[in-house]
């Protein structure tokens, strides 16, 4: 009867079988990815900004700081397990100037992750053809070591690497 029909025609579920810990399909590294560390967004009214976080979505939110190695002005939201970053052009030369002037609104500038070897991680990315946009570590908003990993290498994304 019905019941028959219904069990014969129900899919099977199959179930992932993984013969190996996923973890055995990352190769082993001199230096280790750790935790995200801030998204940071552009942003043409920094004040705007700072405001949306702290009036109206309460957030703690840092005083600005100019950053003029790296040509911009910073603002960090505290968001607990992560930060948010607000960046706002800093001089003419800034990198933050003509990302606005393409994404008038702002928008998400790069994801920035902490890493327990920067020199090591450099090394290491450059033999696998990633590029790096700086010669050496700068140091960034955190006063630690920071470079950053060309977006074409990065599915699109402009990752920051900073010393834990």
């Amino acid at each position: 009867g019905l019941l028959s029909r219904l069990q014969t025609s129900a899919p099977t579920i199959r179930t992932l079988s993984l013969s190996k810990p996923f973890s055995q399909n990352i190769p082993s590294c001199l230096w280790k990815l750790g935790r995200l560390n801030h998204v940071a967004i552009a942003v043409p009214d920094l004040e705007k900004a700072q405001s949306l976080y702290k009036d109206v979505l309460g957030a703690q939110v840092s005083e600005t700081v100019a950053l003029p190695e790296h040509g911009v002005y910073t603002v960090f939201v505290e968001l607990g397990n992560t930060k948010l970053e607000l960046l706002h052009p800093l001089g003419e030369k800034s990198p933050i100037a003509s990302f606005l002037q393409k994404n008038k609104t702002g928008g998400m500038h790069h994801i920035c992750i902490e890493v327990d070897d920067i020199k090591a991680a450099m090394t290491e990315l450059k033999k696998k053809k990633i590029r790096i946009l700086s010669e050496e570590p700068k140091i960034g908003a955190h006063g630690k070591p920071v470079i950053f990993l060309h977006p074409k290498d990065c599915h699109g994304v402009l990752v920051e690497l900073e010393q834990a």
